[in-house]
């Protein structure tokens, strides 16, 4: 996991890594954090009611507040040309850690009441990929501005206090929207705006 830590599953859950390779500069190549949150919380509306499954910038996937499924994305030079790309997904399909930081829960404790058992990890893979299929296919022909707006309809607490833990810093503020390519900006008490391209970042509810 991201920030040193551990990465628990238990058995019964999918734990699964897509590698391909990209031509875009890294800075574009990154969006594919978001085209794999929603991805994956595609697959979480097959089997969970739809009105619980949002997104938490940038990419953990939420069932009822609580988190899911893990994304993480690696990335490096390729021998050919342009870069290589690792996108990690884990989705906790019948059991979630104990002890986390922030709360964490299962698919398997919120089915749609016409599924009586959390999907196998083959089916699970089988509708992931096919998801992420199809937001591949709509951010190469559409560009990103399709895939963003999908994901801030997703999104909650973009519009209220927030604190990020960057690499050797932690600022508060006033989360204030998403920049073009997907950065938080981050109100910060002085009227000054931060943007955020990666860093543990948590959103509290207003006073």
């Amino acid at each position: 996991g991201r920030r040193g830590r551990e990465w628990v599953s238990d058995s019964g859950n999918l734990a699964t890594t897509l590698l391909t390779t990209t031509r875009r500069p890294p800075a574009e190549a990154a969006q594919v954090t978001f085209v794999a949150a929603l991805a994956a919380a595609d697959l979480l509306c097959t089997f969970v009611p739809a009105p619980l499954i949002t997104i938490k910038w940038p990419n953990d996937v939420l069932i009822d507040g609580e988190k899911a499924v893990g994304i993480l994305v690696e990335s490096g030079t390729h021998e050919t040309g342009g870069l290589w790309l690792a996108v990690g997904v884990g989705v906790n399909l019948a059991h979630a850690p104990t002890g986390t930081e922030r709360p964490a829960t299962a698919i398997g404790g919120h089915l749609r009441g016409d599924i009586s058992a959390p999907p196998s990890l083959e089916t699970a893979a089988e509708v992931l990929a096919d998801n992420f299929a199809v937001w591949m296919d709509r951010w190469d022909t559409l560009g990103f501005q399709p895939v963003l707006d999908a994901w801030v309809d997703r999104s909650r607490g973009l519009d209220g206090p927030c604190t990020a833990r960057l690499g050797h810093e932690t600022i508060s503020g006033t989360a204030d929207g998403v920049e073009a390519d997907g950065a938080l900006r981050l109100r910060l008490a002085d009227g000054s705006v931060r943007l955020i391209s990666a860093g543990d970042v948590f959103f509290e509810e207003p006073n």
